[in-house]
């Protein structure tokens, strides 16, 4: 099992490899997967209602968080 997350891990780094784009592409995707989970559990929405209604508030959010990402990084070093 140890081997297994090892791996998980490694393969993340390596596709994430300390890129902000990439790593607010990966957090956008997992928001937006969230909010129509939430969404649909929550208010009883139809799938493609919470599906649209969860695109555009994670697109922002992934937006900012790359913008913040990029700040850390940059004052960082």
């Amino acid at each position: 099992m140890i081997e297994l997350k090892v791996g998980i891990y490694n393969l993340l780094k390596r596709i994430i490899g300390g890129s902000s784009l990439m790593l607010a592409i990966i957090y956008t995707l997992g928001h937006i997967l969230i909010a129509v989970i939430c969404n649909t559990l929550i208010t009883g929405a139809a799938l493609e209602l919470a599906a649209i209604d969860a695109v555009v508030e994670p697109i922002i959010n992934g937006v900012w968080f790359y913008a913040l990402h990029k700040g850390y990084t940059h004052f960082r070093n």
